[in-house]
């Protein structure tokens, strides 16, 4: 007789599980953690001390609207109360964008390879993922992204700059796209590495959301702000859009201490310019190493750089980790985080002894 189990949904069956960056193995030899883009550097100057604050009170539940950082974000960005929202990191904010526009029957459009919560976000939500190959130079083939776009297409996502590849869609093709998009498709630009952008023709998100009610921008803590471990986002959205992202929001899914800290970092301003343009500096000095060994690899804007290693992938990886740095290598390429210098060090050895080995 055969046992009987709760029935789930069938739409699960074929959902990958994201695979988070591998942490280095606690008395092993690797000492250094390239592989989940995060801000080397401890929290901005006021922020640790913010957060500690808001831990003594964590018997109580958070401000569910966010009232403070929301006061904040407006300022900072000259945008309505009314067309904010926050939520658990971007990604979980961009869940919140499927559930609130896609479901069984419709499609979400992205580029692939991309960031690769996208498949497993709208899978979950029992929508249609529609990946559009990258093209040559792995940057986003938008005029084969419009050609995808069907009547079942509810949900475009554009990560500016690109993850893994570190590419970027500059302002006159994206207002292009754009333009030719339907205006009842949501088009989301997911601009979570947006402070390490130096390229002065790729557009700020929020610019182009300003004059377009189908566009919606995706913002994080996690990255330039150094604050991954509390998952805070935000998205900025014309009024409709952004109240379904509250309406499908976790209830008190943002931590107070996060909150806080958030509006912290946001005032360390200077701070934070200081510690992007050192990162900056770094990708600069590490893709110029990378070229004097005889690496070909696309031109990044965020905080890593990607070998398009192919099938040689996990070799690389193997390499890198023995050197003791662990990145994060994927079937196409190779993801390289832009760490403490000692670190980067590290993996410019181990690059330079793979390409003897090639």
């Amino acid at each position: 007789m055969t046992e009987k189990t709760p029935k789930l949904r069938a739409a699960l069956d074929g959902v990958p599980t994201y695979k988070p960056g591998r942490p280095a193995a606690p008395g092993g030899p690797v000492a250094y953690k390239l592989s989940s883009n995060e801000n080397p550097y401890p929290p901005l100057p006021g922020v640790l001390e913010s957060a500690l604050a808001a831990a003594a009170s964590f018997n109580r539940y958070p401000d569910m609207a966010c009232a403070g950082l929301m006061a904040e974000l407006a300022e900072r960005f000259d945008v309505p109360l009314s067309h904010l929202a926050t939520g658990t990191g971007s990604v979980g904010v961009a869940q919140q964008l499927v559930q609130a526009t896609a479901g069984p029957g419709d499609e979400v459009i992205y580029a692939w390879r991309s960031f690769e919560a996208y498949p497993i976000i709208t899978q979950v939500a029992g929508a249609t993922p529609v990946p559009v190959p990258l093209a040559e130079g792995d940057v986003h083939d938008l005029e084969a992204m419009l050609a995808a776009i069907t009547d079942r297409t509810r949900l475009i996502f554009v990560c500016n700059p690109n993850n893994p590849t570190g590419t970027v869609v500059r302002r006159a093709e994206l207002e292009s796209f754009l333009d030719r998009v339907p205006a009842d498709v949501l088009v989301v630009l997911d601009e979570a590495y947006l402070e390490f952008i130096r390229d002065e023709n790729v557009p700020d998100g929020i610019d182009l959301y300003r004059t377009r009610p189908n566009v919606c921008v995706l913002r994080t803590f996690s990255k330039a702000y150094g604050l991954a471990g509390l998952r805070i986002g935000f998205a900025v959205a014309h009024e409709p859009v952004a109240a379904a992202l509250r309406k499908t929001a976790v209830p008190f899914g943002v931590s107070q201490v996060a909150q806080d800290a958030a509006v912290a970092s946001l005032r360390s301003e200077d701070a934070l310019r200081e510690r992007v343009d050192a990162l900056v500096a770094e990708r600069t000095r590490v893709v110029a190493a990378l070229a004097g060994q005889g690496w070909t690899l696309p031109e990044s804007q965020a905080n890593f750089v990607w070998l398009p290693l192919g099938e040689r992938s996990q070799d690389f990886a193997a390499v890198c980790e023995r050197a003791g740095v662990v990145v994060r290598p994927f079937p196409e390429g190779v993801r390289v985080t832009i760490g403490e210098v000692e670190a980067n060090d590290l993996f410019l050895r181990a690059a330079e002894e793979f390409r003897k080995e090639l």
